[in-house]
Order: structure tokens, then sequence, then C-alpha cells
């Protein structure tokens, strides 16, 4: 989970270790990018505005690593502005989740890229 804002960090880091989950966490774009390279997880999930990089860049940069396309990468936006859910799917998510989390839905938004 790559995600700088503490509050979303800690709900859905709740969410799914309750639910048997391991999160591997980074609170910026290139640490996230250098984690998913080396860990390889199962699913990433990418918060579009970051402090150094955004969202988008770092999804950029990990399709571009040897992962490319066998990882999905689920941004996590409010997408406040037309089109940023086409610029997140242009940029290599796999699909999103909408902000403000939601802890009732969360779960089986995320459970959806794992069938």
């Amino acid at each position: 989970m790559i995600e700088d804002n503490e509050d979303n960090l800690y709900l859905i880091k709740f969410i799914l270790e309750n639910n048997d989950y391991e999160v591997i966490e980074a609170r910026e774009g290139i640490t996230g990018v250098k984690l998913a390279i080396k860990e390889k997880p199962e699913l990433i999930l990418m918060d579009i505005q970051l402090p150094d990089i955004n969202g988008l860049e770092a999804t950029k940069r990990i399709r571009a690593s040897e992962i490319n396309d066998t990882i999905p990468i689920i941004a996590l936006t409010s997408y406040a502005m037309p089109g940023d859910k086409e610029k997140a799917l242009k940029a290599g998510c796999s699909g999103d989740i909408e902000k403000p989390i939601d802890p009732e839905t969360v779960l089986s938004k995320i459970q959806e890229f794992f069938k």
C-alpha cells in the first residue's frame, strides 16, 4: 500500500490485517516503487496524491519494471477532476477505489482483484 494519509493507511491496513492479509506500506511514491519491485506483492493499492512523485508516475515506473502488468495496481483517489479515472487507467492502474474509504465495502472491492 502506497499512501501518505495516515488515516487512510491505518483504516485500510486495519481492515486487511484483520482479514489475514499482510500489508507492506510506503508513504512516498519512490519508496513504494522500490518496495513493489523488491517484494512483488499480490496487489498494490496506490494513492494518486503523494508527496514526492505522484501515484500515476509511480504506477508507470512499476509497469516499466520487470513486474510489468503481472500485479494489479488499484488507484486510491477522490477523482476530484473530470478525467482522473481515465488518467489512472492510462497510467497502468487495473482499477480504482474511491475516497473517502468506505469500511463496509473496501474489502470486497479489493477481493474482486483476487478472483
